[in-house]
């Protein structure tokens, strides 16, 4: 667990972190996360760093063998939390499957402010974490993982995301390391 650098248009994105979200049961206490996902949040407004606040709000179609969930959401499910509440200049994106790239602007919104490099945090780790760094990866931008600042709903999905999949799609790290970087720019 390395994080050798920040490129100077560095994106913080941020995933799921909803009511309906962080109230699901976690292996991971979300406090800590969400506690550590608002101190990324101001370093980087602080820094003048695009900050990416992204929700769920449905699934993609498709069969699947895991029973989906039946009946009508809460009215505030897909609704940030309080400490993820858009600021101006904030890139807020609602995704309709596990990746906040896919079928989504945010590619062209980083584009168009020349971001090189994600940091991706939030939950779940091995579902939306996951799939929006391969998408960033496979999108060609440098994806840093704050390991610290994510949760998921099994402690074996999470464990594997961390130990076999984010160190081939990036650099992994820890809260501190990620603040580290951002505070000595």
């Amino acid at each position: 667990m390395a994080i050798t650098t920040l490129d100077a248009n560095t994106a913080l994105i941020v995933i799921d972190l909803q009511h309906g979200i962080v109230s699901l049961p976690t292996a991971q206490d979300t406090r800590p996360v969400i506690e550590k996902c608002a101190q990324l949040v101001g370093a980087f407004r602080n820094a003048q760093l695009p900050v990416v606040l992204v929700n769920v709000a449905g699934g993609a179609p498709g069969r699947t063998e895991q029973p989906r969930r039946s009946g009508e959401l809460p009215a505030n499910w897909a609704t940030l939390i309080p400490e993820m509440a858009p600021q101006a200049g904030d890139i807020t994106v609602t995704k309709h499957s596990w990746g906040a790239f896919s079928n989504t602007p945010l590619h062209d919104e980083l584009q168009q402010r020349g971001v090189t490099q994600v940091i991706v945090v939030g939950v779940a780790t091995s579902i939306g974490v996951e799939s929006t760094a391969r998408q960033a990866y496979e999108l060609g931008y440098n994806v840093t993982l704050a390991v610290d600042a994510m949760a998921d709903l099994a402690a074996e999905t999470h464990v594997n995301s961390i130990e076999r999949i984010f160190p081939r799609l990036g650099e992994t790290g820890t809260t501190a390391d990620v603040l580290a970087q951002v505070n000595a720019r």
